[in-house]
C-alpha cells in the first residue's frame, strides 16, 4: 500500500511539471486522491464487503469529482489529470502507465449488451484525452493514444492514434437550398442544424438534397430541351403549379 502511494505520488512528478512538491501533490490533486480511495475501496469490494466499497467510492466522487466504480481495476502508476467529470465503469481495466485527463468516460452498453464485461480494457501506457469516450467491453492496445474528445466503440490495435472527426466548415448555399425545398414541401425543420449528429436528421438532409439535386437536373434537362427548340413551357408550369399540400391529401 505505502508502495503504490510513493509511485502515484513519483509519478505526479514525472509527468505533471506544475508539480511543485510532496505536499503539494497529497493536499491538492484530486487524482492522487481519487487513486489513493479507489485502493481502499477496491480492497472491500474484493473481500466481498460492497456496500463499504460503494461507500468509499461515492465519497471520493463527491471529495474529487471523480467517478471509480470500486470493481474497476486499475494498474500501477496510473496518472489522473485533474480529473473532474471522469467516469470509470466497474469492468474497467486500466493497464500500468496510462495517463486519463479530465472529462473521460470508460462506459459500458448498459443492460441491453451480452452478461459478463461490459466496460473498455485499457493496455500498458495508453493516453486518454479530455473528453474521450470509450464504450463496450473493447481492448485498447498497449501505447495507444485517444484524442480529446474521441468516441471509440470498437478495438484499438497497440500504438495505434485515434482522433475525433475534425471541424468543418458548413455550406451555407447549401444550407439556404435545402431550406427552400422545405418550405416548398411545406416541411419547416426548425431547429434542424445540418451539423447534428442524429441518424434522423442526417436522413431528412440527405432526402432534401436528393431532391434538390433533382431540381437541378430537371432544369439542365429543361434548358438543354429549348436550346434544340423545344417548347417546354407547359412543363415548366406544371412544376412551377405544384402544390406539396397534394400530398398530404393523398397520404390522408
Amino acid at each position: 500500500m505505502l508502495e503504490r502511494l510513493r509511485e502515484n505520488i513519483r509519478v505526479v512528478f514525472d509527468r505533471d511539471p506544475a508539480a511543485r512538491s510532496t505536499l503539494e501533490v497529497i493536499t491538492c490533486y484530486p487524482g492522487f486522491h481519487a487513486l489513493t480511495l479507489h485502493l481502499i475501496a477496491n480492497s472491500l469490494w474484493r473481500r466481498d464487503w460492497k456496500l463499504l466499497g460503494r461507500i468509499v467510492s461515492h465519497t471520493s466522487r463527491f471529495l474529487t469529482g471523480i467517478e471509480i466504480h470500486p470493481g474497476a481495476t486499475i494498474g500501477r502508476r496510473v496518472f489522473i489529470d485533474h480529473g473532474m467529470g471522469t467516469v470509470i465503469g466497474e469492468h474497467a481495466i486500466i493497464g500500468d502507465d496510462c495517463s486519463l485527463y479530465q472529462g473521460i468516460t470508460l462506459g459500458g452498453l448498459g443492460l441491453a449488451s451480452k452478461p459478463g464485461k461490459r466496460h473498455p480494457t485499457l493496455g500498458k501506457g495508453v493516453v486518454i484525452g479530455a473528453g474521450a469516450k470509450i464504450i463496450g467491453p473493447i481492448e485498447i492496445g498497449d501505447d495507444a493514444k485517444i484524442g480529446p474528445n474521441a468516441v471509440v466503440i470498437k478495438d484499438v490495435p497497440a500504438g495505434a492514434t485515434m482522433v475525433a472527426n475534425l471541424a468543418r466548415m458548413v455550406d451555407k448555399s447549401l444550407d439556404q437550398q435545402r431550406a427552400e425545398k422545405a418550405e416548398q414541401l411545406g416541411f419547416s425543420a426548425y431547429g434542424v442544424g445540418s451539423d447534428m449528429n442524429d441518424p434522423m436528421v442526417k436522413a431528412i438532409h440527405a432526402l432534401l438534397d436528393h431532391s434538390v439535386t433533382t431540381d437541378q437536373r430537371l432544369e439542365m434537362v429543361l434548358q438543354r430541351l429549348e436550346q434544340l427548340g423545344v417548347d417546354c413551357s407547359q412543363e415548366r408550369a406544371s412544376v412551377d403549379q405544384f402544390d406539396p399540400k397534394h400530398l398530404n391529401q393523398i397520404v390522408d
